[in-house]
């Protein structure tokens, strides 16, 4: 399963805040124009997808194990550890990329406002008044006195 297929706890989020659904978010990020900001958020997007899996397989995992109608002489303590190691590591990296995922998102503006940005300087026109001619005397020096 790939990224853009794989189910992950931010999709609705993404799609109230681009308000487009995942698939098309993807296909519009593969344009040349792309926002960068939808860029970085379905690449978080899908480390979390894949994160939330990896969750999902050990907790599947350790179910299995845990299986009341399993053989009691199969269940290994051992297993279970490395399980929880992989659990622990499994759920911090899901709530790093959550986490980030989440910060990005607060720092976008809301969909419904403009989201171009002006870069050029506003400029002011000004008008000079008429030439006037200068009095007869401007621009001549005084003459020193001895």
């Amino acid at each position: 399963m790939t990224s853009p297929t794989r189910p992950s706890s931010a999709d609705g989020r993404l799609t109230d805040v681009f308000g487009t659904p995942v698939a098309d978010l993807y296909e519009t990020a593969t344009a040349p124009d792309a926002p960068v900001a939808l860029t970085r958020a379905l690449q978080l997007r899908s480390f979390l997808a894949l994160a939330e899996e990896q969750v999902a397989r050990v907790r599947d995992r350790v179910r299995q194990a845990m299986n009341p109608e399993r053989d009691m002489n199969a269940l290994s303590a051992d297993d279970l550890r490395e399980d929880a190691y992989w659990l622990e590591a499994a759920l911090d990296a899901r709530n790093g990329y959550r986490s980030s995922l989440d910060h990005l998102l607060r720092s976008m503006p809301p969909v419904d406002q403009s989201r171009s940005v002006r870069l050029s300087q506003p400029t002011v026109t000004t008008h000079l008044p008429e030439a006037v001619p200068a009095p007869q005397r401007a621009g001549t020096a005084r003459a020193r006195r001895p």
